[in-house]
């Protein structure tokens, strides 16, 4: 009878994901437990509403707080800086201690599929008889929504999960909107110092391919092998960004440091000033603060003549 009731559960919750995200009028509902969900390319089972939950993501975090289930995270990881107000430790995302997560007694836990070891630490943890969530970065703006809405379930707060996906709907759709006549610019999106870039393939491309912007990394050497090619000095040179953006200037790369790269004073982004220092994680996270970087571009495609 208990897994027909969770077999029945997991067919209404796929049904409900999907209508989210296509954008149909499906009305958000108190979640029954026990709960199964599919989510990370993994079945979970939850006993209860979870109050300890311990999110060990940064994007998942910030989403767990903008739907309203803050209350229910005890403790994050390290690079969870956001909201101000997360229980951040010093636990690792990247390589979790079982030891102290199995100590603080949580209820579930979300792990990032990109961590070290992450199906030996998610058996670790489910044969100790928690429940863990495993994500997996987005590709698409569908899949943001979908974690949305799958972390609205979970929590029982599909209705502040739903409303969170239409008002980034909302604002994406009409910053876009407004960057349309902007659509060829030339972009380069820095990951580090040594020119490792991000193609049209990533999560971070596609977001610049949604303003139509021409991303220089997506014609270099090595950029179909991992979508995070890493280009010389002379092709940057060459393929003459108009934008160049800066996702490490948290780590020190500024728009002077940049400018004074030998040779590249004559790269139209450096000669006009259009040398852009991203605020600190906003490229790198899918949460609710997506809006801000979709803002930060349009805002800077705002300023390019033409």
């Amino acid at each position: 009878m208990l897994r027909t009731r969770f077999r029945l559960q997991a067919i209404a919750i796929s049904i409900f994901v999907f209508a989210t995200v296509l954008g149909s009028p499906a009305q958000a509902v108190e979640t029954k437990y026990p709960l199964s969900i599919k989510f990370g390319g993994y079945t979970t089972k939850i006993a209860k509403l979870p109050k300890r939950i311990i999110s060990l993501s940064p994007s998942a975090t910030e989403i767990f707080f903008a739907i309203g289930a803050g209350p229910q995270v005890m403790a994050v990881d390290n690079l969870s800086n956001f909201p101000t107000n997360a229980p951040i430790t010093e636990l690792s995302a990247y390589e979790p201690s079982i030891e102290a997560i199995v100590a603080m007694k949580p209820d579930l836990i979300l792990l990032s599929a990109t961590s070290s070891k992450a199906k030996e630490t998610r058996n670790a943890f489910t044969k100790l008889g928690i429940a863990v969530l495993m994500e997996d970065a987005p590709t698409t703006l569908s899949e943001v929504y979908a974690q949305n809405t799958v972390l609205g379930i979970v929590t029982n707060k599909q209705s502040k999960a739903l409303k969170l996906n239409g008002d980034m709907r909302r604002s994406i759709k009409a910053i876009i909107a407004k960057a349309k006549n902007k659509a060829g610019v030339r972009i380069f999106h820095e990951l580090d110092n040594t020119y490792y870039s991000a193609t049209s393939s990533t999560f971070i491309g596609k977001v610049y391919k949604d303003f139509g912007l021409i991303n220089i990394a997506d014609a270099a050497a090595g950029a179909d092998a991992s979508g995070y090619p890493q280009l010389t000095a002379e092709y940057l040179v060459k393929s003459d960004p108009q934008v160049i953006l800066l996702a490490d200037a948290q780590y020190g790369e500024s728009a002077a440091i940049v400018a004074a790269r030998a040779g590249w004073s004559g790269i139209s982004a450096v000669k006009n000033g259009k040398i852009v220092e991203l605020p600190a994680d906003i490229s790198s996270r899918w949460g609710p603060r997506l809006v801000d970087f979709y803002k930060t571009i349009g805002a800077v495609l705002g300023k390019i003549s033409g």
